[in-house]
């Protein structure tokens, strides 16, 4: 097989397309589903089993984005199935406890990039030159190289998540007014990057307004990117947006980092929102945002009014005024001050 020459922006941005799309595969179906097969599981245990067929698509994430990078690179069977459970390996959501096999969560993401970086440059290196070899020897010395080094370098890639951790820790002690704002604004960027948001919630335990605002935070970036691609892309990228897929433009993010400012903008806005109708959130919910509904579910049973009231400001806050505050922005920084392109928001191929 011909190994095609790549420039390092080509390689790098195959390598985000691929994990931006192996995290949205992974995670976005449990996400909408899961909440709505829970949500009816009291009615019928055919739902209740429906839930757990859904929920462990999740731990699949390091292998889909390995299989996703590998076809970015238009690899053979052998070499896809390589990258995918040496993803796997660096991801560490598989670990011996006990004498017990055990898979937990979805492991470090952006150490599962950096491997499979890694990894997809050996499968290059050797394409050709193992011969009828290949399907035997490729797995194992890319599985020891690759696969050693990320296990080795698994703790230390593990601290840029619980850094982000310890900053938006440091959050909570502030006045509630700016703590909403720094950790909807914090939020906003967190759920496009390759760090997980809900992660970051749960590790840090963020609670009540806390949590509210690091759920409207993501909203806030659901709307922007919304904003931002419906006017340059099909029906389908705005969509998936609305959906949960923030990550399909990780790429454009990392590539054009002016996004920036209508995504901390936008967070900031919200934030002040979360604030004003101080909306609220639990650890288990913080990070997901409307994504399944998961953050105004949340909401909705921690506060103190009548049921139409708290449907009523939890649609106003979550779908309504977020959408025109990026909707502003955008008008803003694209028509009035020409900061930026809405090209910038279609999807990046490579």
């Amino acid at each position: 097989m011909h190994t095609q020459s790549l420039s390092p922006r080509q390689f790098m941005m195959k390598i985000l397309n691929g994990s931006s799309a192996g995290i949205v595969i992974g995670l976005v179906p449990p996400a909408i589903a899961g909440e709505l097969f829970r949500a009816l599981a009291p009615l019928s245990p055919l739902f209740a089993a429906l839930y757990h067929v859904v929920l462990p698509i999740q731990f699949s994430v390091p292998a889909l984005i390995g299989t996703l990078v590998g076809l970015q690179f238009h690899c053979s069977a052998p070499e896809v199935a390589t990258l995918a459970f040496v993803s796997v390996i660096a991801s560490g959501n598989v670990t011996l406890q006990n004498g017990a096999w055990l898979i937990t969560g979805i492991g470090d993401v952006i150490n599962v990039m950096l491997i499979s970086a890694l990894a997809i440059i050996l499968v290059r290196a050797l394409r050709g030159k193992l011969g009828s070899l290949t399907i035997i020897a490729l797995p194992v010395i890319v599985a020891v190289v690759a696969g050693g080094v990320g296990s080795f370098s698994l703790p230390y890639v593990k601290m840029i998540t619980l850094f982000v951790g310890r900053v938006i820790a440091t959050f909570i002690a502030l006045q509630p007014l700016l703590m909403s704002i720094l950790l909807s604004m914090s939020f906003s960027l967190i759920i496009i990057s390759p760090v997980s948001s809900v992660a970051v919630g749960i590790a840090v335990g963020l609670t009540g307004l806390a949590s509210g605002a690091a759920n409207i935070g993501v909203s806030s970036c659901a709307m922007t990117l919304i904003v931002g691609t419906m006017r340059v892309n099909k029906i389908g990228v705005p969509l998936a947006m609305f959906a949960g897929a923030m990550k399909m433009l990780m790429p454009n993010w990392i590539r054009y980092p002016i996004l920036n400012i209508p995504l901390l903008l936008n967070g900031l806005v919200c934030g002040v929102l979360a604030w004003l109708f101080n909306l609220q959130g639990t650890p288990a919910s913080a990070g997901f945002g409307f994504i399944g509904l998961v953050g105004p579910i949340n909401a909705y049973r921690l506060m103190a009014y009548t049921p139409m009231v708290r449907a009523g400001i939890l649609f106003l806050v979550y779908f309504v005024l977020s959408f025109l505050a990026a909707y502003l922005i955008d008008f803003i920084l694209v028509d009035r001050l020409k900061l930026y392109r809405r090209e910038l928001f279609i999807p990046e191929q490579g």
